[in-house]
């Protein structure tokens, strides 16, 4: 590391840093550093998009944090899936592109955070996305780094899903990022020619040969220098070398709902009775780093089915298992291309207050009853989660002397609401299951199982089975209230001074 300062230091390469990094280089004049705690993006793993069933779990490409045993699901510790590599989670994830729902950001600028709704936000999307799909320009832009595509070769039965939704009563929706989420169809991919396109892909390798941009993986964050009224510098590990990388003007933590507060906390600016239980020098006392923790809680169905339409390991299916590889290589088709989650959408149950409050993942897939990664045999599956959940979690720091452990507690179901949600999302997917469209798959339900049919007996299979869509949220949340942690004029933590300059308005959306 022959540089060691910067005018901005950017701890995190992951959907937000990439752009960050790339808006605020085009100034030849300032320097940029991008610190990033992963490593290289450059495997076939990554690039394919079915090689994102090697993905999860694995140390090189996923932090695999795990919380701490939830009390309203027997005690059992939910995984919490976290990209480690260059393009953050986007270099893992499932390759969907959706934004949220207008009525959200609407809600956002409600609540005091002027300059964050719907109409302030859309142009900035735009700017940034390249939709080769010809999609109503009033929601999409077509120049921007971003390419956004239908999925290369879509299996069949995630069409079938689409008709079923459709018998179900949902309508078709073709585009989940226009005047409505509501209704079911097959999501758009960012994907380039049925390979994966990441934050990184789009933002940082087109301007990686910058004289200005400095890219620094395989770098671990420990905590930042507070000098008075600001902070000056990041403290890091490469190599197993400590270093010191200076910021002459902004530090910008996007390191995700995990890792900005836990850096936070780790620098003193925290809640401060927690703070000094784990052992560390209150610089500043902000009661809400670290709180208002919220992800999607999801419920699985799962169906085993003859059928050799549906994705799977069989022995009747090993000649086109052969000829993916070079159908892939030639033509960028088969089952390859399978982002897993092809089809999907939103619905309303009988208790939402208008808004769709329950999503569907549907895998045209069997999807293993027992956890693991790969099953014999085939079958299909949905995915169901609780959009806009009311349980409350929290992250802190553990009290072991490091600074750089987090224990992570969702407290899923804390607040019952959710899971009565879940409860009627579980029957409403069980009703499109058994339309007409999917019948001659000749599906049999594996999980929740026949036998599972009360509320209650769902609600118990929830709490046993349940798991996330690994979408957390809040852990330094924007806002005005008291325990808002970022002011969302300038972006700056609450606290600190804000007379200085703010960050562009063109990098902050």
């Amino acid at each position: 590391m022959d540089k060691l300062e910067f005018d901005y230091v950017i701890v995190g390469a992951g959907s937000a840093g990439c752009v960050l990094a790339n808006r605020l280089s085009v100034d030849a004049t300032k320097t940029v550093c991008l610190i990033e705690g992963g490593g290289s993006d450059d495997s076939l793993r990554v690039k394919v998009p079915a090689g994102i069933l090697s993905l999860y779990g694995n140390p090189r490409f996923d932090y695999g944090y795990v919380g701490v045993p939830q009390a309203e699901m027997n005690g059992r510790r939910i995984p919490v899936n976290r990209g480690k590599a260059l393009g953050g989670s986007s270099t893992i994830n499932s390759m969907i592109y959706i934004r949220g729902a207008r009525e959200d950001y609407d809600e956002w600028a409600a609540l005091g955070c002027k300059g964050w709704g719907y109409d302030d936000v859309l142009p900035v999307f735009r700017s940034f996305e390249r939709n080769l799909i010809d999609q109503d320009p009033t929601y999409h832009g077509f120049e921007g780094e971003l390419l956004v595509d239908r999925p290369r070769d879509p299996n069949v039965v995630a069409r079938a899903f689409v008709e079923a939704g459709k018998q179900a009563g949902l309508p078709e929706n073709s585009d989940f990022n226009a005047a409505s989420q509501y209704g079911v169809g097959i999501y758009n991919v960012t994907q380039d020619k049925g390979s994966r396109f990441s934050s990184h892909t789009a933002f940082i390798r087109p301007v990686a040969g910058r004289a200005n941009l400095h890219v620094l993986p395989d770098t671990e964050v420990v905590d930042l220098d507070i000098v008075g009224d600001r902070a000056t510098a990041v403290n890091v590990v490469r190599d197993g070398i400590a270093h010191k990388i200076v910021a002459r003007g902004e530090i910008i933590l996007s390191a995700g709902a995990i890792g900005s507060p836990r850096i936070l906390l780790a620098s003193g600016l925290g809640p401060a009775p927690e703070l000094a239980a784990a052992g560390v020098a209150v610089k500043l006392n902000i009661p809400g780093v670290g709180k208002n923790l919220r992800d999607h809680i999801d419920g699985m169905i799962t169906m085993r089915s003859k059928s050799l339409e549906t994705l799977g390991l069989s022995f009747g299916n090993l000649p086109a298992i052969l000829a993916s590889p070079l159908n892939y290589l030639l033509r960028r088709r088969g089952m390859l291309t399978t982002n897993y989650v092809e089809a999907g959408g939103f619905a309303k149950t009988r208790l939402s207050t208008g808004l769709p409050d329950i999503q569907f993942h549907f895998v045209p897939g069997y999807r293993s009853h027992r956890g693991r990664l790969v099953e014999y045999g085939h079958g299909f599956a949905v995915h169901t989660c609780v959009l806009r959940p009311n349980s409350i979690g929290e992250l802190r720091l553990t009290e072991d002397g490091t600074r750089r452990n987090a224990l992570i507690d969702h407290r899923f179901f804390t607040r019952s609401e959710d899971l009565d949600t879940l409860v009627e999302g579980i029957k409403l997917a069980r009703s499109i299951f058994a339309q007409p469209a999917l019948a001659e798959l000749e599906g049999t339900e594996f999980l929740p199982g026949r036998d599972v049919r009360t509320d209650d007996e769902i609600r118990a299979y929830l709490r046993t089975e349940a798991l996330t869509v690994y979408h957390p949220v809040g852990t330094v949340k924007m806002g005005v209230d008291d325990m808002a942690v970022v002011d969302p004029e300038t972006l700056k933590v609450r606290g600190f001074p804000t007379s200085a300059s703010p960050t562009p308005r063109s990098c902050r959306r």
